[in-house]
């Protein structure tokens, strides 16, 4: 793959990935709307993996707390923040797990890429973001996370599997709706990616193994690098500027590309 190409693949994944954007609406509309070549499965994991590096990396101590606190879950006990923690982001990511497996085994995920699909997703989930973020209080911080929010997050976040809804935006929306502040639905929405990209790293990885030869290795492992660097700084300028401004900036921008793809769809 030439490397124009991978530089944009991978730049494009890792500033959408955490942006309430949609990354993989983004990625789907590339090969359609360019005439580029489709990245593949490959590049698919690479990217995913190098996201899932720099979540990983910015909220490490969570990170590291909650893998501690899955040991004292493996004992029956949930004492602990981290226990607790990770008994939430468990809870959260059943729901995408289950519906991602539902349309991969029904057929229903390659029916469901295309521009009109990704444009109304575009378009109604960021007016949903828009609503629920200038209208809900912010009084629960992330450290008030429930095993019952988790899981009305969960839901939230299953419906992410329609292209262009942005599993970012739409677990946003649902911890706006409860209540949280913007900086903790932000926290809340990235911590639930990690077990999330994990999983889907894990099924396309299992995919593509054995496939790969040393030129999708190489094309690979540049995509992972360069996607886990663009994620690395779309999260931490995402996260400083959410303590000043609101999701509008980004509902903008969902409303304006979701108007114009379905003005391209239905034209």
């Amino acid at each position: 793959m030439p490397l124009f190409q991978l530089v944009l693949l991978a730049l494009i994944q890792g500033i959408t990935e955490f942006l309430p954007i949609s990354s993989s609406g983004h990625l789907i509309l590339l090969p359609g709307l360019t005439g580029l070549e489709d990245q593949g499965q490959v590049i698919d994991v690479a990217v995913h993996v190098g996201t899932l590096l720099a979540v990983i990396l910015y909220f490490w101590s969570d990170v590291r707390g909650a893998a501690a606190g899955c040991l004292r879950l493996l004992r029956g006990r949930a004492d602990t923040p981290g226990a607790m923690l990770a008994l939430c982001l468990a809870v959260a990511t059943v729901p995408v797990v289950l519906a991602g497996l539902a349309l991969k085994l029904t057929g229903l995920d390659d029916a469901l890429r295309s521009v009109a699909v990704i444009g109304w997703a575009m378009l109604v989930f960021g007016v949903a973001l828009w609503w629920y973020d200038t209208r809900s209080p912010e009084t629960r911080p992330a450290e008030r996370w429930t095993l019952k929010h988790a899981a009305i997050m969960g839901l939230w976040q299953a419906v992410a599997l329609i292209p262009g809804t942005s599993r970012s935006g739409i677990t946003i929306t649902g911890a706006r709706a409860l209540g949280y502040d913007r900086h903790g639905a932000a926290k809340l929405a990235m911590l639930m990616s990690i077990p999330t990209i994990l999983a889907s790293g894990v099924l396309l990885g299992a995919e593509v193994a054995g496939s790969a030869d040393a030129q999708a290795a190489r094309d690979g492992a540049i995509a992972a690098a360069l996607s886990f660097v663009a994620a690395l700084g779309a999260l931490a300028l995402m996260m400083r500027l959410l303590r000043s401004i609101s999701f509008t900036p980004y509902v903008i921008y969902r409303v304006v590309l979701g108007i114009a793809l379905l003005i391209y769809a239905y034209a």
